[in-house]
């Protein structure tokens, strides 16, 4: 595909979240769409963002669990970006006016000190470059109509990413192991998921590590005070207007989120 034609695409991503109307699968209009393709348009969505007045404040990492993997038929995560119009807080009430058909996922968000650039980055890189981490949830949304997606139609959506809140309590990854973490997700105020962290890839860590090296590739690094969301540790969660999530995490607290 030409660049024209990536930001053609672009385009049409971006009005259908506009306007909240969905369209086709790309991977159905566009049968010639590559991986490659699918990442220069999520760059130029991104890019047309920024240039209206938005910034970039970290990444998110997707199709970590080999469940999900073997869904879409591939061997590796993905990643979208994270932006400042994105980002909320703990007990915050998102409205649903803006979504299409959103789905909550809950994940280890972590906050950097140091900026990682791949290739060659390892679990004790990111450590030292982790200024703490925190519970985090994504809302996930695909501009896709039905969720009927290929690994290339979610690249190019930005990952599905669509909002992300951080909460709990900043916690320093000393003495903190992350592969045993476990976590209650509760709906309303009652159980509906229980996880733990070495649902991602084996641990969070070699997640942001796995990121690191395949930026790197292309000469991005994570950057110092970009917050990175490590990927799902269940299922997504379909979201209905007056549901309170709340996911409480060992060691590092908890967070919460209404819809309305």
């Amino acid at each position: 595909m030409t660049r024209i034609k990536h930001e053609e695409i672009a385009n049409q991503l971006l009005y259908a979240e506009q306007m909240t109307v969905p369209i086709q699968p790309l991977t159905t209009t566009y049968s010639e769409i590559s991986v490659t393709d699918a990442y220069q348009i999520q760059i130029a969505q991104i890019n047309a963002k920024v240039e209206k007045g938005a910034k970039i404040v970290g990444k998110k990492i997707g199709l970590t669990s080999e469940a999900m993997q073997q869904m879409f038929h591939v061997t590796t995560p993905d990643y979208g970006h994270l932006l400042d119009s994105m980002m909320h807080v703990d007990g915050d009430t998102l409205s649903l006016d803006g979504f299409i058909e959103p789905k909550l996922e809950s994940e280890i968000g972590f906050v950097l000190k140091k900026d990682l650039h791949g290739p060659g980055v390892s679990v004790a890189d990111v450590i030292e470059a982790t200024a703490y981490v925190v519970p985090a949830f994504e809302v996930i949304d695909s501009r896709i109509r039905d969720w009927k997606i290929k690994f290339e139609d979610t690249v190019a959506d930005n990952g599905s990413s669509a909002r992300a809140i951080l909460g709990g309590k900043p916690t320093h990854l000393l003495n903190l192991d992350l592969h045993h973490i476990g976590m209650v997700v509760t709906r309303n105020g009652q159980q509906i998921v229980t996880a733990a962290g070495a649902a991602v890839m084996g641990n969070p860590l070699q997640a942001v590590a796995w990121l690191a090296n395949v930026l790197g590739e292309y000469g991005i690094s994570l950057k110092a005070g970009e917050v990175i969301l490590s990927g799902a540790l269940t299922v997504a969660v379909p979201i209905r207007s007056g549901d309170t999530f709340t996911a409480e995490f060992a060691h590092i607290g908890s967070v919460s989120v209404t819809f309305g």
